[in-house]
């Protein structure tokens, strides 16, 4: 089976600002940075050699940012980092760089397959998201061992496919941005950032 050590990229200007980002983006705050070298710090003592890892990221520059330094702090080489579009986060189309406190907040409702950030006008549904991370996640060959730098929303449905977790449940799941987890065997193992 492969490993896979799944990790959010640190805070954003705009997860500060709390502004959807979809595939929007914005640099990250200090706050982020930290966050990020301490993903490599813990990913360093998951680790230990080196050898064989690889680090795959979504190519959204928060992303892209996030592996770097994070490749940096664990000894990792970011020259080799494959960056896969099916890791992206979910689109949010026309909503993507609106302030949430200025929506109505009846259009940031629900939960599960009905949580807003699936009725973005001009987005992602639900399904369309989980069809590319579940192609993605069936090339997973066994003994892999992966780092993978993703997002909020699209890092849940990820942990769901790949622990079998239905699908109305696992978009309620949580998306720090301090734990690593570490997918293996159809199991789901959080581990805090050192």
């Amino acid at each position: 089976m492969p490993t896979i050590l799944l990790v959010r990229h640190g805070e954003t200007h705009w997860n500060r600002e709390k502004r959807i980002q979809g595939h929007g983006d914005s640099p990250l705050t200090l706050k982020g940075i930290e966050q990020a070298k301490a993903y490599g710090r813990t990913l360093a003592g998951l680790i230990g050699d080196v050898a064989g890892w690889r680090v795959i990221a979504s190519p959204l520059p928060r992303c892209v940012q996030t592996a770097a330094i994070l490749c940096e702090v664990a000894g990792l080489d970011f020259t080799t980092i494959a960056f896969e579009d099916r890791l992206k986060e979910i689109s949010t189309g026309q909503w993507a760089g609106r302030l949430k406190a200025e929506m109505d907040p009846a259009e940031l409702t629900g939960s599960g397959l009905d949580s807003w950030f699936f009725r973005c006008p001009g987005g992602e549904t639900h399904a369309q998201v989980s069809a590319r991370l579940s192609h993605w996640l069936a090339e997973r060959v066994g003994g892999e061992k992966l780092v993978v730098v993703g997002h909020g929303v699209s890092g849940r449905i990820l942990r769901g496919l790949h622990a079998k977790i239905n699908p109305d449940e696992a978009p309620c799941g949580e998306s720090p941005q301090d734990v690593v987890f570490r997918l293996r065997a159809g199991r789901i193992e959080r581990i805090a950032c050192i």
